[in-house]
């Protein structure tokens, strides 16, 4: 008996054709999750049910598109009730199908993404069909030949030329609003512009470290009243992240070095005066040490009694001799949370200035071995200081209000949104974030220096802020004008809708819920600004809160993007580095050994694979492989071709 013979091209077409159970189940488990999809996956997928490869897939379809048609949300409970009336649930698995098939998917916005590729599989057995037909066509007679090779044409070029799907974005937010310059005041707008130029960088770090110096001379000094009941002092937490070698030493020197001479010379003035006090307390504390000295020395016990009164007196005399503080604007940007609270307990009002991130790995606890944000989150809002383990003291600080102005490395920032209870907590919520383009590489090499009348202008504004805020004995209020009042009304109804869930602002509602607060805030600040030389205890205007909403309209467009930078993996940060690449290289194919020679940070091939599968994924990329010649030799590498949007700009890369 002899065995059957096949030929190659006979046990290719045994294999199961071309499909993706996973991605099948993931479209319609996305729009069993939310209905508001229907549209586009319907779009994607075009209106033939058959394009799902598994029957029951394409049963379950039918019964999706019945209820969106009809307005109704296909969640698995009112699907598998449709299911039942029809008859079909127990031949689509049951009801427990349904929940597999929406645990598939992480969210319904990647529906699109998988219909994609649910079409793809379709059109790919499309071909695998015709390739069928025309192999049998071709070894028996009376095929209509011609009609088989046109259909095969028009199915191949659909496959090969046809649209892509649109890519799922990474999650970037695009190109990011450069900081509004225009609307800090003249004095300060120049000086951020003119370092800016000198030191060839974003003027978004300049700007952002000169609100950083405002905050640290008013915070705590002077407050805001938007109306009855609502005040908010008049500090900021603000961080600037840019890769190394942006020159942030620099800018943030010649932004924040006022407030140093400041401090210094308040120091130097109060110097007599602590001296003064600090010799007096000794010495009244010495003739009491004396006269206890003596009464020890004396067996007359009405002596002693009449010697233990006066030294205790002298004592008493001694302790209401208060030593001045020194005076002080700043804390070092590596201080303790535990030193932090008794300095603010001390100062009120204290200013976190750094050029690196080492703040944040305090408050991560790399040091401690356990995070403390407590005296970051009370001593933004003004909540009073709590310090028991340290003094045994509660109560240590009425209204404590700390600044924070920090530049670093983003790695530094994503090392902290990793931190228990960062962003649980709200500590994340309170900062307003600022992550510039870099310049490196489009630098000019000679540049003017900062105008000596620029700096000048600005250290001493700044000068006679800071003396003029810290001669006050109470913290002042200054009250918004009736308009401006209705400026922030008005800014209110525009944020409140954005908190909505799946509106822009949802996913980062701890943030925006201070959002309103923190215009507040810079509009105190771009008022006292305004009014240095006098008046600044005039209402705010409207005019200033429009210019404080521009900078805030810049932080919001910020803080999306740094917190979908610190929700980053690694792989998907490669994965925006090589998107980047090929968007600017204009390639519409190539394989991994030229992304390994283009970009230094890849050193094998091996370590770009995670962030070609996940554009992949993403639909950015798609892979092909060459067919190896002969029986031996090693597989060709994959060859990728690129989404020809990429070309145009238009993928939402």
């Amino acid at each position: 008996m002899s065995t059957p013979q096949h030929d190659h091209e006979d046990v290719l077409f045994l294999a199961e054709p071309p499909n993706d159970r996973a991605a099948e189940q993931a479209v319609l488990g996305a729009v069993m999750l939310d209905v508001a999809v229907f549209p586009e996956i319907e779009a994607e997928l075009g209106e033939d049910p058959g394009v799902f490869y598994r029957p029951a897939h394409e049963t379950i379809w039918r019964a999706i598109r019945d209820l969106a048609l009809a307005g109704v949300q296909p969640d698995p409970i009112v699907l598998a009730d449709a299911l039942t009336r029809s008859g079909d649930l127990k031949r689509v698995g049951g009801a427990p199908y349904l929940h597999t098939c929406v645990e598939a998917v992480p969210t319904s916005l990647n529906g699109v993404h998988y219909a994609g590729i649910v079409r793809a599989h379709a059109e790919d057995r499309r071909v695998a069909e015709l390739g069928t037909r025309l192999l049998q066509a071709g070894r028996g007679p009376g095929a209509d030949r011609a009609q088989l090779l046109a259909a095969a044409r028009s199915a191949l070029d659909g496959t090969v030329d046809g649209k892509w799907s649109a890519p799922t974005p990474l999650g970037d937010q695009g190109p990011l609003p450069v900081f509004p310059v225009d609307a800090l005041p003249a004095w300060i707008g120049e000086q951020v512009a003119a370092v800016a130029e000198f030191t060839q960088t974003p003027p978004d770090m300049a700007a952002t470290m000169a609100l950083a110096a405002l905050s640290t001379a008013a915070g705590g000094r002077v407050h805001v009243q938007i109306r009855d009941g609502w005040i908010e002092q008049t500090n900021l937490y603000l961080v600037v992240a840019m890769p190394p070698a942006s020159r942030k030493s620099d800018v943030f020197a010649a932004m924040t070095r006022p407030i140093y001479d400041i401090e210094a010379a308040l120091q130097e003035e109060a110097r007599p005066s602590v001296i003064e006090a600090e010799v007096a307390k000794e010495a009244a504390e010495a003739r009491a040490e004396a006269i206890m000295t003596k009464a020890r020395k004396v067996d007359d016990s009405a002596t002693v009694t009449s010697l233990v009164a006066e030294a205790a007196g002298l004592r008493m005399e001694a302790e209401a001799i208060v030593v001045p503080p020194a005076p002080r604007l700043t804390a070092s940007g590596d201080v303790t949370p535990e030193t932090l609270t008794k300095l603010l307990a001390t100062y009120r009002s204290l200013g976190v200035l750094s050029p690196e991130g080492d703040l944040f790995d305090i408050i991560a606890g790399r040091y401690s071995k356990r995070p403390n944000l407590g005296v970051f989150l009370q001593a933004h809002k003004g909540e009073r200081l709590q310090a028991e383990r340290i003094t045994r003291d509660a109560d240590l600080g009425e209204k404590p209000a700390l600044t924070i102005g920090i530049t670093l490395q983003p790695p530094v920032l994503m090392d902290l949104a990793q931190t228990p209870g960062a962003r649980g907590r709200g500590l994340l919520a309170r900062f307003l974030f600022s992550l510039p383009a870099s310049t490196l590489g489009y630098r000019k090499v000679v540049v003017p220096p900062v105008p000596e009348k620029t700096a000048r202008t600005y250290e001493s504004r700044l000068t006679t802020l800071v003396h003029t805020l810290t001669d006050l004995p109470e913290p002042v209020t200054v009250k918004c004008s009736g308009p401006a009042d209705q400026a922030v009304i008005k800014l209110q109804e525009d944020v409140e809708p954005k908190l909505r869930p799946g509106s822009e602002l949802a996913h980062v509602d701890d943030w925006a819920g201070k959002y309103v607060g923190a215009v507040a805030r810079i509009a105190g600040l771009l008022h006292l600004g305004d009014h240095v030389t006098g008046h600044w205890g005039r209402p705010i205007e409207a005019a200033t809160i429009e210019r404080a909403v521009a900078i805030g309209e810049y932080y919001t467009a910020h803080a999306l993007a740094a917190f979908d930078l610190m929700s980053t993996e690694p792989s998907v940060d490669d994965a925006r580095t090589v998107l980047d690449w090929l968007t600017r290289s204009g390639l519409r194919e190539f394989k991994a050994k030229d992304v390994v020679a283009a970009i230094r940070r890849f050193k094998t091939v091996a370590s770009v694979a995670p962030a070609l599968s996940l554009l992949e994924e993403h639909g950015y990329l798609r892979p092909t492989q060459q067919e190896r010649n002969g029986a031996r030799g090693r597989h060709p590498a994959t060859t990728y071709l690129v989404h020809p949007d990429l070309a145009t700009g238009e993928s939402g890369s």
